[in-house]
């Protein structure tokens, strides 16, 4: 006997189901292949409601009406992928090894093939049936599949793929993508490459094309990886060609670079993949950056000050006006920062108002504006148009030019408190950044309340670091002078926690120049940033390799991270 007879005999029986009703939903349901239970309810002949309870009585089964993720053991639900469970309207939820049973909640329990699957993926177990609606199952899968780190541990469908065997496997059987399906093997390595990326916390991916072969690599952590190995430099037209009809780009032109966004859901969360062309020698390189949608606020506490430094920037943010500056370069963290400073001042009595490129972090009560190029709204362009907005604090994703800088410097001068982000090695160099733009020296000296430059270093992980009594020689390197007691140091060593790169995580070094009127007398007068930072540092200020060292000594990070972390900031000190 059929599902769909069973379930129609069932709501025959138990509900207002007419017989002539239920021959009309069997042959809509020949025509749609849809579920019984959608069709008679679509049809407006039985209300979700009436279905469930017909079955709950009938099949003597429970009926829930919600399901709390902590009643939910993530040991059985997460032995399926999230697609499966989807599919199939079904969620492990519990069980009890020493009688063998396993508690599942379903929306469909006369769906019985994915239930004979849950029997034998769990070792013959019995199932305890319990039921749900639709939208209280997906509510929860999607509730357990996207509860914090487990969202990016967790892939679903072709995850599992080694991306190796997969490579191999397209290499013999080159297709037309345009009329592949979803099974394609190509589109199964292309989407095995984003889901592992997402499961090894990447940030980026690059694909990049070379005589013989195509290499991919992933950023983890700012330090780029082969997740695997070389593929054929056949494939290169073939995944350029899907990640690009992905992104919406013209697959025809090969000449030119090219921009656009792919809008994915993976493990349960959303992400906005941001992906870049260009034509190299051997076809085109592809970058794609992986941005989730929510992603979430960080504490300031947690990114990486110490007691001290969170004390003044606490005072900077109390300012009714001024200049805050953020300085790094690119994917330091400089946007996370200054989401956490503004977080901590959103409040119902300030208007706080945001122009960046894109918008990356979102945050309730503030407006967030992004830049659009192409209709002409750019930073320069909407700071003019948020100062009518009557604002308390503004941020600007970065000052890149003279007008956009002579805007927020007047806007900082008439009462209101500027946030944003330039690209410099340290501190004191953000004055001459800003001069060298064509400002004024008596204009950034009067504006600028203070400068903080920061950089990523990558935290050991807890699981496998050693200790060891640390050398002379990487004291000295550090800063610190040798002494006759023993400092212990902590360095990598690698582990399945970390995927054995020794590494779990970044965290900021920073180096926090207040300008008070000795260094602002300084900057009016056009002294050089390197008198500027001597004066900065004999009033307290320290540096990032003196941050760095702290972290070290703390055993937070290792002295080969903080040294790759600060080397540029001292061979520009040294030149």
């Amino acid at each position: 006997m059929s599902q769909s007879l069973e379930l129609g005999e069932v709501l025959l029986r138990t509900t207002r189901l007419e017989p002539e009703q239920l021959e009309r939903a069997h042959a809509v349901q020949r025509e749609s292949r849809g579920r019984l239970a959608d069709i008679v309810v679509e049809e407006g002949m039985l209300n979700g409601e009436e279905v469930l309870e017909a079955l709950a009585r009938q099949l003597d089964l429970p009926l829930r009406s919600e399901i709390a993720l902590d009643d939910v053991d993530d040991e059985y639900a997460l032995k399926i992928p999230i697609s499966y469970a989807k599919q199939h309207r079904l969620l492990p939820v519990g069980g009890d090894p020493d009688l063998g049973t396993v508690r599942v909640v379903t929306a469909d329990p006369l769906d019985f093939a994915p239930l004979d699957d849950l029997r034998l993926l769990f070792d013959g177990a019995e199932l305890e049936l319990e039921l749900a609606s639709d939208s209280v199952v997906l509510g929860a899968i999607n509730g357990v599949f996207d509860r914090g780190a487990t969202a990016t541990d967790q892939l679903a469908e072709e995850a599992h793929d080694d991306l190796d065997e997969l490579a191999l496997e397209i290499s013999g059987e080159p297709k037309d993508l345009l009329e592949a399906t979803d099974d394609a093997p190509i589109i199964r390595l292309v989407n095995s490459m984003l889901q592992h990326a997402v499961k090894e916390r990447a940030s980026d991916i690059h694909i990049e094309p070379f005589e013989r072969e195509i290499r991919v690599r992933f950023r983890i952590d700012d330090v780029l990886y082969e997740p695997m190995k070389p593929l054929p430099r056949s494939l290169q037209a073939s995944i350029a060609s899907r990640i690009k009809i992905m992104g919406a780009l013209d697959i025809a032109e090969k000449r030119l670079p090219q921009d656009g966004r792919i809008r994915l859901k993976i493990a349960g969360r959303d992400y906005d993949v941001r992906l870049s062309t260009v034509p190299v020698q051997y076809g085109e390189r592809l970058v794609l950056r992986l941005l989730p949608d929510t992603q979430e606020l960080v504490d300031l506490s947690k990114v990486g000050f110490s007691d001290s430094q969170l004390e003044v920037l606490g005072r900077i943010m109390k300012r009714p006006n001024g200049i805050f500056l953020v300085t790094g370069p690119t994917g330091s963290g400089k946007t996370t920062t200054l989401h956490a400073a503004l977080a901590s001042v959103n409040d119902t009595d300030k208007n706080i108002i945001t122009i960046e490129d894109p918008v990356e972090i979102q945050q309730p009560g503030v407006a967030q504006i992004e830049v659009n190029p192409k209709i002409n709204l750019t930073f320069a362009a909407g700071l003019r148009s948020i100062l009518r907005q009557d604002p308390n604090v503004v941020l600007v994703g970065e000052i890149r030019d003279k007008e956009t800088a002579e805007i927020a410097i007047q806007a900082s001068l008439t009462g209101h408190l500027v946030l944003s982000t330039l690209h410099t090695n340290d501190a004191p160099s953000a004055i001459t950044r800003l001069v060298d733009m064509g400002i004024e020296p008596f204009l950034v000296g009067s504006s600028l309340v203070a400068v903080l430059a920061q950089r990523l270093v990558r935290v050991l992980c807890p699981r496998c670091r050693e200790a060891y009594v640390a050398p002379d020689h990487e004291l000295r390197e550090l800063g610190l002078r040798p002494t006759e007691r023993e400092i212990t140091l902590y360095k990598p060593v690698g582990c399945g926690a970390c995927n054995n790169t020794g590494y779990h995580g970044r965290i900021g070094i920073f180096e926090m120049m207040i300008v008070d009127d000795e260094i602002r007398g300084m900057i009016s007068t056009n002294i050089d940033s390197k008198t500027i930072k001597k004066a900065a540092m004999a009033k307290g200020m320290g540096s990032l390799r003196q941050d760095g060292a702290r972290k070290a000594l703390r055993g937070v990070s290792s002295v080969a991270e903080v040294m790759r972390a600060t080397e540029e900031e001292e061979a520009v000190q040294q030149i």
